[in-house]
């Protein structure tokens, strides 16, 4: 196994945890020298925070670890590449690399939707490795949407047989 699979590896357990408190199921891993210095995964609902996003806060981690917000030698393991809001904070913490599993149509910054990682226009640019254990992190996301579709239309009968018994004056309790 080479590094970057090893590494992504240990964002996907991140991403699995996201999913055991029903979050999207992303996860982030940052590493200097080959050693993780921190690590992150969604909790935009368990926090009710829109920046809850696994990558800042393996960055927000990091930093505080390091005592420093320069990350220049860090490696960032995530596994969906990353959004806008991500991507700048990548920018701004001098990440040196960033290895994501899956493509983003939507909001990929990395180079899918549009390509602010490396947009020279910055003062920073970070080297870009796409695709890393891609299936396996696509597919946990393909799985989690899935599923939140179904209990959306399970609740959603469920919702429309309780209007049909108050219009029927039906108390099933």
């Amino acid at each position: 196994m080479d590094i970057d699979s090893f590494f992504m590896g240990k964002a996907l357990e991140e991403a699995k945890q996201a999913r055991e408190l029903d979050e999207v199921p992303i996860g982030a891993v940052l590493e200097i020298n080959g050693e993780i210095i921190s690590r992150g995964h969604n909790l935009r609902e368990t926090e009710q925070n829109a920046i809850c996003h696994a990558e800042l806060l393996a960055i927000k981690e990091a930093c505080e670890k390091l005592g420093t917000w320069r990350l220049e030698e860090a490696t960032l393991y995530v596994t969906l590449e990353p959004c806008p809001m991500c991507a700048g904070a990548i920018i701004q913490s001098r990440i040196k690399r960033v290895v994501f599993g899956a493509h983003d149509p939507k909001a990929g910054c990395a180079g899918t939707f549009m390509n602010l990682l490396q947009d020279n226009r910055f003062n920073h640019q970070s080297e870009v490795t796409s695709g890393v254990l891609g299936d396996e992190c696509g597919a946990i996301l393909t799985d989690f949407f899935r599923g939140l579709r179904e209990r959306k239309k399970v609740e959603k009968i469920k919702r429309k047989a309780v209007q049909l018994d108050e219009l029927e004056g039906i108390d099933r309790e």
